[in-house]
């Protein structure tokens, strides 16, 4: 069987060295579209390393990518083509630094859902820094079509989809994805062809390649830092998404943010596709700062 929670859940968990530097943070950076214009700069921050600031979801990415790492945990057999990514969170423990020579991840599968026509796969991973000290806490929802009816446990109910609030937003942005925008992205670490490869996107179902959804959830993260947070970065305590739909490289994402909703320090935020008639992209958001 492709999928055999007991056996999942009960591997040890997956301890490895991540290492990075400013050559890692500035090709992350450029990969969700900063650097436009070249010589802004408010643009310079992400894109000159004498200025580096880090944008808190390039841990996603640190150290070649941890997103798809606990599909290689024994108990866990898919393929590619039927992965989609439903849903992620970043929990900071502080700033992220430019540079790591000695940081630790501590990945393991959290839970195994069966949802009957698919199986959700949950990951969680620990990563502290050189001398020990936590960094950040990722979850990531993992859905694979076709794997679920295993009889595994359903999972939590999830709650209904909050509604956009009634008020006009706070803040609305636009940004554009490059035709190339995926290409940029993979070379920080997430190489499943179904971004770059158009008959592996077709075996897929979709009719060409698909922007990753870390990738979308880079280039909103960046567009609330940017526009509701004062360039900040270091503001950002947690991120949280449901990647509602899908982004194709040549579109524009439409981000929309509220502030102090649902509650102080809170930014609720939605991302559509402007060019499909404002398709969902990203649902259920939510940024919270200091």
């Amino acid at each position: 069987m492709p999928i055999d929670p007991a056996k999942a859940l009960a591997a040890a968990p997956r301890v490895a060295p991540l290492a990075w530097g400013p050559k890692d943070i500035l090709l992350y950076h450029l990969g969700i579209g900063a650097g436009i214009p070249a010589t802004d700069p408010d643009e310079l921050r992400y894109t000159l390393e004498s200025r580096l600031h880090v944008l808190p979801s390039f841990a996603t990415v640190a150290g070649g990518g941890m997103a798809g790492s606990g599909l290689a945990t024994p108990g866990i057999d898919v393929d590619l083509a039927a992965v989609l990514h439903g849903g992620q969170t970043l929990t900071l423990h502080r700033p992220l630094p430019v540079r790591a020579t000695a940081a630790t991840q501590t990945a393991r599968v959290a839970a195994v859902h069966d949802k009957g026509k698919a199986a959700v796969i949950v990951l969680r991973a620990d990563v502290t820094d050189d001398d020990g000290q936590p960094l950040w806490t990722s979850v990531s929802d993992i859905f694979v079509k076709g794997e679920g009816g295993f009889g595994g446990e359903r999972g939590p109910a999830r709650p209904p989809r909050p509604e956009a609030p009634a008020a006009a937003p706070d803040l609305t942005v636009e940004r554009h994805v490059r035709e190339d925008q995926a290409l940029l992205y993979r070379l920080s670490g997430d190489w499943n062809p179904l971004h770059a490869d158009p008959e592996f996107a077709k075996l897929a179902g979709f009719e060409k390649p698909i922007l990753h959804g870390l990738c979308s959830y880079g280039i909103v993260l960046k567009a609330v830092v940017d526009t509701a947070l004062g360039g900040d970065v270091a503001r950002v305590r947690s991120y949280t998404t449901r990647f509602a739909g899908v982004v194709h490289p040549g579109e524009t994402l439409r981000v929309r943010m509220w502030r102090d909703v649902p509650g102080p320090g809170r930014i609720q935020v939605t991302a559509t596709a402007v060019e499909r008639a404002d398709a969902p992209v990203l649902t259920d958001t939510v940024v919270e700062h200091s």
